[in-house]
């Protein structure tokens, strides 16, 4: 390790390491994952880049603030569980974390080293730590508080929350809708991303700790907030997340072989319909997919088409490629794997055929305008420019709405004009005293990391508010 006056030196004319991929044309038929991850050169290489910053802006870009700098530092010095240590302070799901967060608008975007050539590969490292933790320390746990928290959902909000409230004494149940834990984790991004065996090993990691999970329990269904509290629950963390689909309100919706993107990559990634009939949940095999969507989902959706057999599988978004909102990683990967991106056209109606189910999308031709609200320029169709794409698969992936189970939970929570509920920024209390709240049912759809944050952060509070005798 260079060093000057017992300082390190980083190397300053080492280029960013590669990522560690299959090649395109063979993960494209299968559901392998992408990305292998950094061996143990690649990680050591990588972290000699880090230039140890006296000010490190890449921790001002993690929304749970962990500290890169110091578990880089370990790296460097080959003590990987130290390295483990020093990221699970501030998170949980590091091995999650390093597959599926924005890092080029995170932690790598505020990298100083990104400013003058390419950032430090944050995410990776992370996640070559995190697929180690047999090498971690076990967790500091503080004595029990006698203090019950119920949590509801078990997506990365929920998990964050259930877990750091753990290691602060509470005793923790998390209540899941589904028959597994992980939520979006599981059923909304595929194994090729985030592989499942990934997600069950962070869940068993929480097991340990004590908390304690209840599956196929909708609470709304089989318990009210109230009901909760009159079971002896001290008070409640709402993490339903926001999974009902947007609708396109176009005509023909409603055919046979068009799916709005959760339903399919539920189907999917949940419950294995990519192995049919092994597994007895089925889903269409489209020849020719269409994908309505430019976000990460989209992304998800149309790669999964490829890999059950599409010849043709298009990204059909109203704006250009520069305007996507998906990760530039998914869009790279995406048209390496044979995925073709159409630009600027917006869906008109689905055509049913002579047995009924779609055949074809009749799309609108678009051009940019003016910016709109969002700073994006806004898509203006072009008079008479109509096209039909033929189609025997059609997913919409435009966005999701509230869950509405937030409404059924009860208790005395507000809910806004959109269905989500109104929760203190920092830290996730909602009008109702004794429930938080945080996630996408607060904010709307966003990243798996803060979502996290939020989780974090109304554990605190919480852990305040118990402190205080509030609770």
């Amino acid at each position: 390790m260079p060093q000057v006056n017992g300082r390190f030196v980083p190397d300053m004319k080492s280029p960013r390491t590669a990522d560690n991929e299959e090649p395109a044309a063979e993960r494209a038929c299968d559901f392998r994952p992408v990305d292998k991850g950094f061996t143990k050169e690649m990680a050591l290489a990588e972290a000699e880049r880090c230039m140890d910053c006296k000010k490190p802006l890449c921790v001002e870009g993690c929304p749970v603030n962990i500290n890169i700098p110091k578990f880089i530092e370990k790296i460097r010095e080959e003590d990987f569980g130290g390295a483990l240590d020093i990221i699970r302070e501030e998170s949980m799901l590091p091995a999650i974390c390093g597959r599926v967060c924005p890092q080029e608008n995170q932690c790598e975007g505020k990298c100083v080293r990104g400013k003058k050539s390419e950032p430090v590969a944050i995410g990776q490292l992370e996640r070559f730590v995190g697929d180690q933790p047999e090498l971690a320390s076990k967790p500091k746990m503080a004595p029990k508080n006698g203090k019950k928290v119920a949590v509801v959902g078990s997506g990365p909000s929920g998990i964050t929350c259930a877990g750091e409230l753990a290691r602060n004494g509470f005793d923790v149940t998390v209540f899941e809708a589904f028959f597994t834990g992980g939520g979006v984790l599981v059923y909304g991004i595929p194994e090729f991303r985030l592989p499942k065996a990934v997600v069950k090993r962070e869940i068993d990691g929480l097991e340990e700790l004590g908390v304690k999970f209840e599956y196929n329990s909708v609470v709304g269904n089989i318990a009210t907030a109230d009901e909760l509290f009159e079971k002896g629950f001290d008070a409640i963390y709402v993490a339903t997340g926001a999974g009902l689909p947007k609708f396109l309100n176009i005509p023909g919706e409603n055919l046979p072989n068009v799916f709005f993107a959760n339903e399919y990559l539920t189907r999917v990634n949940l419950m294995k319909a990519n192995n049919f009939p092994e597994y007895d949940t089925p889903t269409k095999h489209g020849k020719n997919v269409v994908v309505f969507g430019g976000g990460n989902v989209a992304m998800d959706a149309v790669r999964t088409a490829k890999r059950l057999g599409a010849e043709r599988a298009i990204i059909a978004y109203r704006r250009t490629e520069d305007e996507m909102p998906a990760r530039r990683a998914e869009l790279h990967h995406a048209k390496a794997e044979g995925v073709e991106v159409m630009p600027l056209v917006s869906p008109l109606e689905f055509v049913a055929g002579e047995d009924g189910t779609v055949c074809a999308v009749k799309v609108q031709k678009m051009e940019l305008g003016e910016p709109d609200e969002s700073g994006r320029r806004r898509p203006v169709p072009i008079e008479g420019a109509i096209e039909e794409i033929p189609c025997d698969v059609a997913i919409s992936a435009i966005g999701t709405n509230a869950n509405p189970f937030a409404k059924k939970i009860g208790g005395k929570m507000e809910l806004n004009k959109w269905g989500y509920i109104v929760a203190d920024e920092e830290t996730g209390q909602t009008t109702d005293p004794r429930i938080w709240a945080g996630g996408d049912i607060v904010t709307g759809a966003a990243t798996v990391i803060l979502a996290m944050g939020a989780g974090k952060k109304a554990a605190a509070s919480i852990t305040k508010a118990a402190a205080e005798g509030q609770i």
